[in-house]
């Protein structure tokens, strides 16, 4: 049963990033102007712009343009930039580095403080420290990422002197410079960790008051074990589930906080892409994003159904 569900949540997956790549590349064919526009420059004679786009293959057909996209792709080929001419894959490679350092960052960040937090409140619930836990997880939920980091950057970065605002002339590797990092992270972490520390909470209090781990306390199995053994497994199907979706917006956020900090990495090259409209470097960037975003769901999903089989039958 696990195999058959696998296998089509696969299918379904495949098909999710296809049906992505195929709507950005029709939006990105669609805006005003391309990379022949860029390339020539302001006021460029129109007899420049239509050579541009003949040398680079813009003038023909969209369909056939990603079709033979598409082609290199399936033989692991994401072609070349327009603009720089530098292979897609070397520029995805390079930039690679940093941004999956600072998410690797915020999830060895995120899942043991959002599941303490959980776990504590959970058990404390209706004392003093589920009351804190949940009033500091609520309000920081609420509060945008923009000007969270700001705070953090005039306090700690500014004011204090701790952390460089932004990595504007460091060098070496991001992991090598806990001052560049540590903001970026906080900034990433923050809602994520708010989020699911209160679904796990939900669900561990679901869990404890079932008849289940009643009969588990009865026998006289430690609590700390009955919690950690045997309640918390059973809870964490909904919070694996949100954590893919927490994934997803670290994704997104990476970006952000990538251009807010002056990290480089993957953000500031999809901002290149748009701007200069690269589409095969913006359409490698998508390929990126997209698998990514589809396997960590369904990833998550057969987590899911592997832990709650009735749950992955339901969805």
């Amino acid at each position: 049963m696990l195999a058959r569900y696998a296998g089509t949540r696969l299918t379904v997956g495949l098909a999710q990033v296809l049906g992505v790549l195929v709507v950005v590349f029709s939006i990105a064919a669609a805006l005003p102007g391309d990379a022949a526009v860029v390339i020539a420059g302001d006021d460029a004679d129109p007899r420049r712009i239509a050579q541009l786009r003949e040398l680079l293959g813009l003038d023909r057909p969209l369909s056939v343009q990603f079709g033979d996209w598409l082609t290199g792709l399936l033989g692991g080929d994401l072609g070349a930039s327009v603009v720089s001419g530098r292979p897609v894959t070397a520029m995805l490679g390079s930039a690679l580095a940093p941004t999956l350092t600072l998410a690797a960052l915020a999830f060895v960040v995120l899942v043991p403080l959002a599941l303490l937090l959980g776990v504590v409140a959970a058990v404390r619930r209706g004392h003093r420290v589920d009351r804190v836990v949940t009033a500091l997880t609520v309000a920081f939920y609420a509060a945008p990422e923009f000007a969270v980091a700001i705070v953090l950057v005039a306090v700690f970065a500014v004011g204090l002197g701790w952390f460089a605002p932004t990595a504007v002339g460091a060098g070496g590797p991001l992991l090598m410079h806990p001052e560049l990092w540590v903001l970026p992270v906080l900034v990433l972490v923050i809602r994520p960790v708010c989020s699911l520390s209160r679904l796990v909470r939900s669900s561990l209090i679901t869990t404890l008051d079932s008849e289940y781990i009643r009969h588990t306390r009865r026998l006289g199995v430690p609590v700390r074990r009955v919690i950690w053994r045997h309640a918390l497994p059973g809870s964490l199907t909904p919070a694996t589930q949100h954590l893919a979706r927490v994934a997803d917006w670290l994704l997104g956020g990476v970006v952000v906080v990538e251009a807010v900090f002056a990290l480089g990495g993957l953000g500031q090259l999809l901002v290149s892409a748009v701007s200069s409209r690269d589409i095969p470097l913006l359409m490698g960037l998508v390929t990126v994003f997209a698998v990514i975003t589809v396997a960590v769901n369904t990833v998550a999903d057969i987590a899911a159904f592997q832990l709650n089989p009735t749950a992955g039958l339901a969805s």
